[in-house]
C-alpha cells in the first residue's frame, strides 16, 4: 500500500508525523478512568470479560448476544486487555488510542495507495485521526467496538486495493476474512461493498467515466490509456455479491441481537415519521458539527415530535441541493460525489431508522461516515492548488492552521472523558432535558457517598422522562441505601410495571424484601431474573441466600456452587457455601 523509490521516504515522514499528532492529542486518555456509561457491561462488571483469554470466554463471546450485540472480536479484546492489564483503565484506554492510531496511517496509505497523491490523502488522515467527533471512540473503552471494526475496514480496503492491481482469488479471500473480522467487531461495516462500489468509480477508475481526462493513474503514475478494456459495471456489482451477501446475514444478526436484548424501540413509542425526521435533521448535524465541532456530549436526547418543520425542511432541502451540486460536477470531480455518497451511505445504519437506543445521534456514528467528507475537502484545496497555483502557500498553511485548531479542540474535548463525574457534568451543560446525563451523574455521585445529590439528579431525570426505568432504579437503589425500604419498594414495583424483563430490577427487588426477612417474595424476584440473565453470578449467591432463610440448604449450596462454577474467584459465595455445609445460615454474607 506505500510507495516506492522517493516516495517511500516522505510516506514514513508523513506516518511518523501523523501518529505523534494522535498521540500528543490523546495520550491524556491513559490517565483516564471507566465511566459508568457501558463501560460496566463491557469491562468492569462482566466477569466473562474479566477472566480474560479462556476456553469458556471464548465459547461465551462467540455465543452471547450480551447487551444486545453479537459482536465476539470485540469481546476478545476486551479479554485481552484484561489478561494485560486486569482492570486498570489506563491501558484500556492506550488500547484505543494504539487502534485509533492505527486507524489514521492505514487511512492515510490506502488512500495514498489508490490515488498516488500523499498530500490530500495526509490531509485526510489528519483531519480523521484529529478530529473532536472522532474523540468519544478513543476515550471510551466501551467505543473499542468502533475504533476494532474500523480497523478491520481499513484493511479490507488495503487488500482490496491489492485484489484490483492483480485480481486473484487468494487476494479476494484476504478481502473475505478481514470484512468478517470487521463485522465480528461491530456491523457497522455493512455498508463496506457500496463504499467499495464507490472506489471503483473514483479513485481506482475501474468504471469507463470514474477517472479525469489526463488524471494520473494512482496504480501505475501514467496517463490513463483511453482504449484499456474496463469491466462492465455489471462485473463489479457481481464481484460485490458475496460481500453483500455476508453484509446482509450480519445485518439480520444484529437485529435479531438487539430485538432479543430489547435495545429496539417500537414504532409505537416513535413512529417513522419522528425517525425519518430525525434522521434528515441529523444528517446536517453531523455536517454542522464537523465544521463547528462544540457543544460535544456522550448523549444527545431524541427531540421525539418536536422538531419544527422548518428545521425538518431547510435540512431536506439542503441534502437535495448539495446532492444535486455534485452530482453535477461528476465527470470534472468525481471525489465530490464518491465523497458526499460516502458520508450519506455509510451514516444509514446509525442514523436511527432503525431505532437502537433512545438517543437522537451520537458522536461515534460519525467514526466513519467523516471519511468522505473529509475527501471532498482534501481534493477539493488540491483542485483549488492546481487551478490557481499562486495559493499553495495559503492553502498549505491554512490546512495546517486548521489541524492544529482540530488537534487542541480534541485535547480539551478528551478531558471531559476523565471520569464518569466531569462527562455528564458536561453533557448536561450542554445539553437540555437530558434525562440519561442526569441518571448517570446520579450513579457516579452515588458512588461517592452523596446520596442526597443522587437522588436529586434521578428526581430530575423521572421528570423529564417518567417511564425511564434506568433512573427509577436507581433512585430505588439510593432510597434503599438510606433505609427508606418501603419508597424503594414503591419505585422497584413502577419500574418492573413498566419493564417487567428488566432483571436488575427483579434482583434488587430481592436484595430489599431480603432485608425485610421476605425471602419467600425474594426467591420469586431472584427466579425471575435468573430467567432473563441465567448466568449472572450474583443473583445465584443471593437466592442461594434466600433459600437458606427457609432452610433449604441443599438447594442453597446448589445456587452457590453454579455462582462458584461461574465465577471461580466470587468470594462471597465461597464464604457462603460454606456457612450452609456448615449448617451455619446465620453467617452468611447477606445482600446490601
Amino acid at each position: 500500500m506505500m510507495a516506492v523509490g522517493s516516495n517511500s521516504r516522505r510516506s514514513f515522514l508523513v506516518c511518523v508525523s501523523l501518529a505523534v499528532a494522535v498521540f500528543a492529542a490523546l495520550w491524556g486518555v491513559q490517565n483516564h478512568d471507566f465511566v459508568n456509561f457501558d463501560d460496566g457491561k463491557y469491562v468492569t462488571e462482566n466477569h466473562h470479560v474479566q477472566n480474560g483469554l479462556t476456553r469458556e470466554g471464548l465459547v461465551w463471546g462467540f455465543t452471547t448476544t450480551h447487551f444486545s450485540q453479537w459482536h465476539p472480536v470485540t469481546w476478545l479484546s476486551h479479554m485481552l486487555d484484561c489478561q494485560l492489564y486486569g482492570l486498570n483503565p489506563g491501558g484500556h484506554h492506550v488500547s484505543n488510542l494504539l487502534l485509533h492510531t492505527a486507524n489514521t496511517l492505514l487511512l492515510f496509505l490506502v488512500l495514498q495507495g489508490m490515488t498516488g497523491k500523499t498530500w490530500p490523502s495526509a490531509l485526510v488522515a489528519a483531519l480523521f485521526g484529529l478530529h473532536p467527533l472522532h474523540v468519544e471512540p478513543v476515550a471510551w473503552v466501551s467505543g473499542r467496538k468502533d475504533v476494532l471494526s474500523t480497523f478491520f475496514w481499513m484493511l479490507t480496503m488495503g487488500f482490496y486495493l491489492r485484489y484490483v492491481r492483480g485480481p486473484r482469488l487468494s487476494r479476494y479471500f484476504l478481502v473475505l476474512i478481514f470484512f468478517v473480522l470487521g463485522l465480528m467487531s461491530k456491523q457497522m461495516l455493512v455498508t463496506l461493498p457500496f463504499v467499495l462500489l464507490l472506489l471503483d468509480y473514483w479513485p481506482l477508475g475501474r468504471f469507463e467515466a470514474g477517472q479525469r481526462a489526463g488524471e494520473t493513474n494512482p496504480q501505475t503514475h501514467k496517463s490513463p490509456d483511453p482504449d484499456r478494456q474496463k469491466p462492465p459495471v455489471v462485473v463489479l456489482v457481481l464481484e460485490k455479491v458475496p460481500l453483500l451477501v455476508i453484509a446482509a446475514v450480519a445485518s439480520i444478526v444484529a437485529f435479531l441481537a438487539q430485538d432479543r436484548g430489547g435495545a429496539l424501540e417500537s414504532l409505537e413509542f416513535l413512529p417513522l415519521d419522528v425517525r425519518l425526521t430525525n434522521a434528515v435533521v441529523s444528517y446536517v448535524i453531523y455536517m454542522g458539527k464537523t465544521i463547528w465541532p462544540l457543544n460535544l456530549a456522550v448523549f444527545y436526547p431524541h427531540p421525539g415530535s418536536t422538531i419544527p418543520f422548518w428545521q425538518v425542511g431547510t435540512a431536506g432541502l439542503l441534502l437535495v441541493f448539495i446532492s444535486v451540486l455534485v452530482i453535477r460536477e461528476c465527470r470534472k470531480r468525481p471525489y465530490l460525489p464518491v465523497g458526499w455518497l460516502w458520508y450519506l451511505g455509510t451514516l444509514v445504519p446509525v442514523i436511527q431508522l432503525v431505532q437502537v437506543g433512545d438517543h437522537a445521534m451520537a458522536d461515534r456514528y460519525t467514526y466513519i461516515p467523516l471519511i468522505g467528507l473529509f475527501v471532498m475537502i482534501a481534493w477539493g484545496l488540491a483542485d483549488v492548488v492546481a487551478r490557481w497555483p499562486g495559493t499553495k502557500i495559503v492553502v498549505g498553511t491554512s490546512a495546517v492552521g486548521l489541524v492544529l485548531c482540530l488537534s487542541i479542540c480534541s485535547q480539551l474535548q478528551a478531558r471531559q472523558w476523565k471520569d464518569s463525574v466531569t462527562l455528564f457534568e458536561h453533557a448536561l451543560d450542554v445539553t437540555s432535558e437530558n434525562h440519561v446525563a442526569h441518571t448517570n451523574l446520579g450513579v457516579a455521585l452515588a458512588g461517592q457517598g452523596e446520596l442526597d445529590q443522587a437522588i436529586w439528579h434521578y428526581s430530575q431525570a423521572i421528570i423529564i422522562e417518567p417511564d425511564y426505568v434506568g433512573a427509577r432504579l436507581n433512585l430505588a437503589s439510593a432510597l434503599a441505601k438510606q433505609g427508606k425500604l418501603q419508597e424503594a419498594i414503591t419505585h422497584y414495583s413502577e419500574t418492573l410495571r413498566t419493564k417487567p424483563e428488566y432483571a436488575d430490577a427483579h434482583y434488587n427487588m430481592g436484595n430489599v424484601l431480603i432485608r425485610l426477612g421476605q425471602p419467600g417474595k425474594a426467591i420469586s424476584h431472584y427466579t425471575e431474573a435468573l430467567l432473563i440473565r441465567p448466568d449472572d453470578p450474583e443473583v445465584l449467591n443471593n437466592l442461594g441466600i434466600a433459600l437458606s432463610r427457609q432452610e433449604r440448604l441443599e438447594d442453597a449450596a446448589e445456587r452457590f456452587r453454579e455462582a462458584l462454577r461461574i465465577q471461580p474467584d466470587f468470594a462471597e459465595a465461597r464464604h457462603n457455601l460454606n456457612a450452609v455445609l456448615e449448617k451455619g445460615s446465620e453467617s452468611l454474607i447477606s445482600p446490601n
